[in-house]
């Protein structure tokens, strides 16, 4: 049931970059992150439900509520006008929430190739704060095109590899994460950055309108 979540997070993931890159508009996009939003609620609540006295199950499916909250806040905010601020600091706290996820990943569940992917959601979370709550808007180009990619990467494709049986070779799995990660984003940042609003001799935005 976590794979099937997965996949939808990749989804939205994805529709969230196409509406910062300016590809979707952001209320058709906001009814979706409803949807994923639900979805991310309902479903850690049925498996912590079924998991019985399993600590570790709890745990695994705990951090799910984090990416709920997100896309539910941001369909809200989206559709009734609202400020960023919110969802951009709540950001920060899912941000480093989710570098505890990564450790436990790594230590606890011994799940190295998620515990990388818990890192590239602690960056791409960082970026929504940067972007979001401290309107750093010169970051929205580059944001929208982490967002879509990892929609993909931490997303859809380890969920399908996990659904049709294909998720194996965790170790190289988790090297070949990570490599990537540094590669295409590192070297998405000197295509996208934009100069600021006030470099560009323009008023700063009043509110960033994308979501995460």
């Amino acid at each position: 049931m976590g794979s099937v979540g997965l996949l939808f997070v990749g989804a939205v993931l994805f529709l969230n970059g196409m509406i910062l890159l300016e590809k979707v508009d952001a209320k058709s996009g906001a009814v979706f992150n409803l949807f994923i939003g639900a979805l991310q609620v309902l479903t850690p609540t049925y498996l912590i439900f079924t998991a019985g006295d399993d600590s570790m199950k709890i745990l695994a499916a705990s951090g799910i509520y984090l990416f709920g909250f997100t896309y539910l806040y941001v369909g809200v905010g989206l559709l009734a006008g609202l400020d960023s601020t919110g969802v951009g600091y709540y950001s920060l706290f899912v941000a480093v929430a989710a570098l505890g996820y990564s450790f436990v990943n790594f230590r606890l569940l011994k799940d190295q190739p998620f515990g990388v992917i818990w890192l590239y959601w602690a960056y791409l979370w960082f970026l929504f704060f940067l972007l979001l709550g401290l309107k750093m808007d010169g970051l929205r180009t580059y944001t929208g095109w982490v967002t879509a990619i990892q929609g993909w990467v931490t997303g859809a494709i380890p969920a399908g590899l996990l659904l049709s049986g294909y998720w194996k070779h965790p170790t190289e799995t988790a090297i070949a994460l990570a490599v990537f990660g540094v590669v295409v984003f590192a070297g998405l940042w000197p295509r996208t950055r934009q100069p600021s609003p006030a470099a560009r001799g323009a008023p700063p935005a009043g509110s960033v309108r994308a979501p995460t």
